[in-house]
C-alpha cells in the first residue's frame, strides 16, 4: 500500500508550501455561514461567465461571486480537506476535487456542496485535477495515474487510470506481490500523478492531461481513447557504433558525447536515456537463456562506460536514466513468466553494436490549456513554458527569463497569462511565441505565489487565485489586472 500523505509531500511541496504546512492547523469553528472570516489559500479558480465564478484552496475552502466579483461569499462544502482543483460547466453546475479522494458537486454555483463517494477515495489517492464537460461530465485526474469519468453528473465515476501491463517498462520494478497481480490481470496502477485535464467546450470533443514526468496524453473523443503527446527537443545524437565485444570508446565517440552533454549540462529538467544494442552475432555467441551472464556484462560495461564519459562531462548520475538495462533476476520473472528472457533479447539486438544516448523530456507539469484545437500551453517546475500549435502531438519548450515555478497559464483575448511562485507572472501577446513582464500600472505587486488562471469562455474576463486569499481581475482579456481580495495591501515586495 502507499501512502497518501506521503504522495501528497512528493507533489505539492513543488507548490512553494501551499499545503498545510504552511499553516497553523485550526480545525475549530468558523464564523457565520457565507462570511469569509479568514483569508484561505486558493488553489484553483473556474470563470463561468463574466458574472459567476468560483474558487476553491486550503480548509475545505470555496468562495463564489455572482456579481462579477463584487461581493464574494464562502461556500458551505461540509470539508475540510484540502481543494485543489475546481470546473465550471455552466453558472450553477460544477465539480471540486481534493485531498483523499474528495470529489464535491455544486448545483447553485458554489453556494452549497455535495459529497460524491467514489473509488479514489476508497483507495486514498488524492485528485489534483477536474475538468468539467457539461453538467452530466467531468474527468478527475490524480496521483497513481488516476485518470476517472463520470457521465451522470458523478453519481458514478468509471475507472480509466493509468496500468502496468506485462510489456510496460515499470513491471520489471513492481513488487513480487504486483508482478503477480499485473500477471493475473488485475489492477496495478502506474506510479505518475497527473495534475490537471483540460477540455475544450462541447460540440468540440478534445482533451488534454499533463502530470509529473513530462507526461502529456491527448484525446479527440473526450476522452475515450488517450494517446501520448511529444516534448521535442533541439538536442539530438547519432548512434555509437562500436566493433564486436568492444567496450572502450574512441576519441571521437567521447567528443561527441562530451559535446552532447555541453548542451544540456544547465537544464536541469532534461534528463538522459542510455540504451545499448547488440549484434546478432554477439547474441548468438553471449546470449545464452540458461546463462546469459556474458550478454549482460557486455551490456552493462557499455552502459557503465557511456556514463563515466557524461560523468566527466558534468551530466549527474541521477539525470541517467537506463531502463533497459540487463535484468540480473530474470530468473525470478522466468519462473511464471517462461518467455521473460527471449523478449528482453529480442529487444536488444540491431544490426550492429550500438548506443543510443537521448534526451528524456521529463519536466513536472502543473496546468494545461488551450485555446482552440491547436494551440495550447503547458506550464511546470523551472520556469518551464511548453507550446504546441498541432494540438498537442508535439511541444516545444518556450523560454521565459526566471527559472521559478510557473503554476498557470491560459490564453485571454489579448495576452496568455503565466504565473507561479513569489509573485512571478509573464504575459504573452503573440501566443505564448514570447513571454515578458507586465507593463507598469498592469499588474499589482505581488510577492506571494499565484497559483491559478482562468478566463471565462469569451476570454474577455479572468481571475487569478493565490496565497492568502488573493483573487485579482482582468477585464480585458489579460492585458492588465487589479485585486479585489483580500482587501488592503497583498504584502511586501515586487513583480517578478
Amino acid at each position: 500500500m502507499h501512502c497518501p500523505f506521503a504522495r501528497l509531500v512528493t507533489v505539492w511541496i513543488l507548490l512553494g508550501c501551499v499545503t498545510v504546512g504552511c499553516h497553523q492547523l485550526d480545525f475549530g469553528p468558523r464564523v457565520a455561514e457565507g462570511e469569509i472570516d479568514i483569508y484561505d489559500d486558493l488553489f484553483s479558480v473556474s470563470a463561468s461567465d463574466e458574472s459567476h465564478t468560483v474558487a476553491v484552496g486550503y480548509h475545505g475552502a470555496a468562495y463564489w461571486t455572482h456579481d462579477g466579483g463584487a461581493t464574494w461569499s464562502k461556500g458551505d462544502t461540509g470539508t475540510k480537506m484540502l481543494l485543489y482543483s475546481v470546473s465550471m460547466a455552466d453558472s450553477q453546475n460544477g465539480w471540486a476535487v481534493g485531498q483523499l479522494g474528495t470529489i464535491l458537486r455544486t448545483s447553485d454555483g458554489g453556494e452549497t456542496w455535495q459529497d460524491q463517494p467514489n473509488l479514489k477515495r476508497d483507495e486514498g489517492a488524492h485528485l489534483f485535477g477536474v475538468h468539467a464537460i457539461d453538467a452530466s461530465r467531468a474527468w478527475a485526474v490524480g496521483e497513481w495515474g488516476t485518470r476517472i469519468f463520470t457521465e451522470d453528473g458523478g453519481a458514478t465515476w468509471q475507472d480509466r487510470s493509468v496500468l502496468v501491463t506485462l510489456d510496460h517498462p515499470m513491471f520489471v520494478w513492481l513488487s513480487a506481490t504486483d508482478q503477480e497481480r499485473v500477471r493475473e490481470g488485475k489492477k496495478v496502477y502506474e506510479d505518475v500523478g497527473l495534475n490537471d485535464v483540460f477540455c475544450l467546450a462541447p460540440p468540440k470533443r478534445n482533451c488534454w492531461i499533463i502530470g509529473e514526468f513530462g507526461y502529456i496524453f491527448r484525446s479527440e473523443d473526450l476522452g475515450q481513447t488517450w494517446e501520448r503527446g511529444e516534448v521535442v527537443g533541439d538536442v539530438f545524437m547519432n548512434p555509437i557504433t562500436l566493433p564486436y565485444n568492444v567496450i572502450n570508446f574512441d576519441a571521437e565517440a567521447k567528443a561527441e558525447l562530451a559535446e552532447f552533454a555541453a548542451q544540456i549540462e544547465d537544464e536541469t529538467h532534461l534528463n538522459v536515456l542510455i540504451d545499448v544494442f547488440v549484434s546478432g552475432k554477439e547474441l548468438a555467441n553471449l546470449g545464452d537463456e540458461e546463462d546469459p551472464y556474458a550478454l549482460f556484462d557486455l551490456i552493462s560495461a557499455r552502459i557503465d562506460e557511456t556514463k563515466s564519459v557524461l560523468e566527466e562531462a558534468g551530466i549527474l548520475q541521477d539525470r541517467m536514466r537506463m531502463p533497459n538495462k540487463p535484468p540480473w533476476d530474470f530468473e525470478d520473472f522466468v519462473e511464471h513468466d517462461p518467455t521473460f528472457l527471449r523478449r528482453y533479447f529480442d529487444g536488444r539486438v540491431a544490426a550492429e553494436p550500438i548506443i543510443k544516448v537521448a534526451v528524456i523530456q521529463n519536466p513536472y507539469l502543473f496546468t494545461v490549456n488551450f485555446q482552440d484545437e491547436s494551440e495550447g500551453f503547458i506550464s511546470g517546475l523551472g520556469g518551464v513554458v511548453l507550446r504546441s500549435s498541432d494540438g498537442g502531438k508535439g511541444w516545444r519548450y518556450v523560454t521565459i527569463d526566471l527559472k521559478q515555478a510557473l503554476f498557470s497559464v491560459a490564453s485571454g483575448a489579448s495576452r496568455a497569462v503565466a504565473l507561479g511562485e513569489k509573485g512571478l507572472v509573464r504575459l504573452s501577446p503573440d501566443i505564448g511565441k514570447t513571454w515578458k513582464a507586465p507593463e507598469p500600472g498592469d499588474f499589482p505587486t505581488v510577492f506571494t505565489f499565484m497559483r491559478d488562471v482562468h478566463f471565462e469562455r469569451g476570454r474577455k474576463v479572468g481571475y487569478i487565485v493565490g496565497q492568502q486569499g488573493m483573487i485579482l481581475r482582468s477585464e480585458n482579456g489579460g492585458k492588465s489586472w487589479r485585486q479585489i481580495l483580500p482587501p488592503g495591501d497583498l504584502g511586501v515586495g515586487r513583480v517578478l
